[in-house]
């Protein structure tokens, strides 16, 4: 199973402020953890809002574009782990164990289940595109190692 520990923004992070050194040093070390324990698929930050961009869409299915920055930090995001587990209680043990400096209150990260193709039923897709799914995936493999 997967699953996507986000971490939510705040005002210092959509201002661009940089962690303290000390939260580096700790975020590595449980970035380490992961990968020692063989569940780390990702893991990266991201800059604030003003170098983002949405995508809003009319009822009719056309597209704006919007430019960041945005207003509620709270409702953005920071970063993500992707990890790959075998239950949702052990993303959540790891979820529990993310560095988070204090002085934060609120919900400060999500886990969600990242649904894949192999949860899908075996009759939902057609023999067509379930190789093309496959391939896709192995390209994928081949171009992570590479």
């Amino acid at each position: 199973m997967k699953f996507m520990i986000v971490g939510k923004a705040n005002e210092a992070t959509e201002a661009g402020e940089l962690p303290s050194q000390e939260l580096v040093d700790a975020m590595g070390a449980y970035n380490e953890s992961l990968a020692k324990a063989g569940v780390l698929l990702a893991a990266e930050g991201l800059y604030p809002s003003s170098h983002g961009a949405q995508i809003a869409y009319t009822k009719d299915g056309k597209a704006t574009v919007l430019d960041g920055p945005f207003a509620e930090a709270k409702e953005l995001i920071a970063g993500f782990w992707l990890i790959q587990v075998k239950s949702r209680d052990e993303a959540i043990a790891w979820a529990l164990r993310v560095p988070v400096p204090g002085g934060h209150e609120g919900i400060g990260l999500d886990v969600w289940q990242v649904f894949d193709a192999s949860d899908l039923p075996d009759d939902s897709m057609s023999p067509e595109a379930a190789e093309r799914e496959a391939l896709l995936r192995e390209r994928l493999l081949r171009s992570a190692e590479d």
